[in-house]
């Protein structure tokens, strides 16, 4: 099968790409980089064009509400172009527990992109993933002041990149779900736990303070980040992979 991966040289686009290819499909990356503007919609139909499946990782370049016209803007274009292409599956990556937390911008936004996707004219799949190991440290920095880092004890269930590329690309090479399936990592840790637990393991003398009041995710309230029932639970450990 050909795929059309749409940030495929980020995070977990590259390593997308790399399962894909390494099953004997052909996948190719495409992002700024490549020459491929999902906003203006420059190099997105020759992109497509001829994929069986198109699977968009692009993310906003910000948290904010301008996250909301930028995945509007960004499935518009990219529907149409795939359409246009003919392609059978399209597939994105969203966040478990994504439509929980209205008052976050950002998750709003993720919302608005499943909804467009959902609404669209090509039979879709969504995989919802918590949140992602590799990044603890920008969500310690979020909230760092000086030697002190303020963080709610949100229950978070850390998912490393590799388990979710993983799952990406074995539901993006399957039949289209037209529906959602949840990853999540094997464990489960309040936030503020997880960033003492961190900053052991790297040596790092900065202590955190509780309060539920910090960060982004002092939104989410009781369990919403975590797996809900039927979850696909992900085998590696945080503690292993931070060692």
């Amino acid at each position: 099968m050909k795929f059309a991966i749409i940030g495929g040289t980020g995070l977990i686009g590259s390593r997308v790409v790399e399962n894909l290819n390494a099953a004997g499909h052909q996948a190719v990356p495409h992002s700024l980089s490549t020459g491929v503007d999902i906003i203006t919609g420059q190099g997105l139909e020759t992109a497509v064009a001829g994929a069986d499946v198109v699977v968009n990782l692009t993310n906003s370049p910000t948290f904010d509400d301008a996250s909301l016209a930028f995945f509007r803007t960004s499935m518009d274009n990219l529907l149409a172009a795939s359409q246009k292409g003919g392609v059978g599956h399209f597939v994105i990556l969203s966040i478990v527990g994504v439509d929980q937390v209205p008052d976050l911008d950002y998750y709003r936004a993720k919302v608005l992109q499943e909804e467009i996707l959902k609404a669209g004219p090509i039979p879709y799949s969504i995989v919802r993933a918590t949140q992602f190991m590799e990044f603890m440290d920008a969500t310690l920095s979020m909230t760092a002041d000086g030697d002190t880092i303020r963080l709610p004890r949100t229950p978070i269930q850390p998912i490393a990149a590799a388990d979710v590329s993983g799952v990406v690309a074995e539901v993006a090479a399957g039949s289209p779900l037209n529906g959602i399936v949840n990853i999540a990592g094997p464990d489960v840790y309040p936030l503020d736990e997880l960033g003492r637990l961190t900053l052991t393991a790297k040596g790092d003398g900065r202590r955190v303070v509780t309060d539920d009041t910090a960060g982004m995710f002092a939104a989410a309230h009781g369990d919403v980040l975590t797996a809900p029932e039927g979850a696909r639970i992900a085998p590696i450990h945080y503690t292993d992979w931070l060692s």
